[in-house]
């Protein structure tokens, strides 16, 4: 398998080149942790010594080259990623923590890098609801 030589980023994505002269991406979306990174945090990488991972301690971060191999890309315009642009001011961790679930994965659903079943986009409108319904209490 190819080893990371080189790791970067630009606006929207990360990329690497290996050592048999690929240059591959994905988008940053694929990997919520360092999307909400600041450009310092995601600096502060080490590649694994066996030059098929990169770790960001600071960030408790860990990619496998592997995951540059996958050729999905987001599907922006899911339903998830509509709620929450409609509604910005949604706090995806708590929305998160609410339903007991990892922010990184929901922010997978809103991204469109993961789909989520029937059920689970059902749980994530019906936490929304119920938000709503404290909202009006007050």
């Amino acid at each position: 398998m190819a080893k990371i030589e080189k790791l970067w980023f630009d606006s929207n994505r990360i990329w690497i080149e290996t050592d048999d002269g690929q240059t591959l991406s994905r988008p940053l979306e694929a990997f919520p942790t360092l999307l909400d990174a600041t450009e310092e945090q995601r600096k502060a990488y080490k590649i694994g010594r066996l030059g098929d991972d990169v770790r960001w301690e600071c960030i408790d971060e860990d990619i496998h080259i592997s995951s540059f191999f996958q050729t999905e890309e987001p599907d922006y315009e899911n339903d998830i990623a509509a709620i929450f642009k409609r509604f910005p001011q949604l706090n995806i961790s708590e929305v998160a923590r609410s339903m007991g679930i990892h922010k990184s994965l929901l922010s997978k659903y809103i991204y469109g890098m993961k789909c989520p079943s029937e059920q689970r986009k059902e749980q994530i409108k019906e936490t929304l609801r119920n938000l709503g319904r404290e909202l009006i209490a007050v």
